[in-house]
C-alpha cells in the first residue's frame, strides 16, 4: 500500500516548491475544480455559477457587489453569472432593502431545488477530492483555511 502511495506522488514533489502553500492550494483547487465542474455539469452549472446560486440560497440576501467581493470576481463577471442564472429562472434580482440602488440576488423556488440537488453532489465531489484525509483532518483543514482568510473578521 505504501508503495502505491509513493508511486502516485510525482518525482517533482521532492522539490522545495512542493512545500509552498500557494502551490499546494492552487493544485488542490485545480483538482477540486475539475471534479466539481464535472459534477455540476449534470445541473448545467459550473463552480462560479454554483457559488452565486449557493449564496443566493443562503438567506443573507447578497448584493451583486457583495458577491463580487466575496468570490473575488470582477463585478462584470457577477453580472454575467446572475444574467445566466436569471435566464434559467434560478435567481431573481430585487432592489436592496436598505439601499434601493443596490440589487440583491435571491434564489427562486426552482433555484432552491437545483441548489439542493447540486449541493449534495458537490459534497460527494469534495469528499472525493479530500479522500486522503481523515474526517477530523478535513474539519481541521476547513477551520485553518477559514482562519487564514477571515481571522479578525467580525
Amino acid at each position: 500500500m505504501q508503495d502505491e502511495v509513493e508511486a502516485s506522488v510525482p518525482r517533482l514533489a521532492e522539490a522545495a516548491i512542493a512545500d509552498d502553500i500557494g502551490l499546494l492550494l492552487a493544485k488542490l483547487h485545480a483538482a477540486g475544480s475539475v471534479l466539481n465542474n464535472r459534477t455540476l455539469a449534470a445541473f448545467e452549472l459550473r463552480e462560479r455559477s454554483y457559488s452565486v446560486l449557493r449564496l443566493a440560497c443562503s438567506g443573507l440576501e447578497p448584493t451583486q457587489r457583495e458577491l463580487a467581493d466575496f468570490l473575488s470576481l470582477d463585478p462584470s463577471q457577477i453580472v454575467a453569472l446572475v444574467d445566466e442564472l436569471e435566464g434559467r429562472g434560478l435567481v431573481t434580482r430585487e432592489q436592496g432593502r436598505t439601499d434601493r440602488r443596490q440589487k440583491i440576488v435571491l434564489a427562486t423556488p426552482e433555484g432552491a431545488s437545483v441548489h439542493a440537488a447540486a449541493e449534495a453532489a458537490v459534497a460527494a465531489s469534495e469528499a472525493e477530492t479530500l479522500s486522503a484525509l481523515a474526517p477530523s483532518e478535513t474539519v481541521t483543514l476547513r477551520s485553518l483555511l477559514r482562519k487564514a482568510l477571515w481571522s479578525g473578521a467580525a
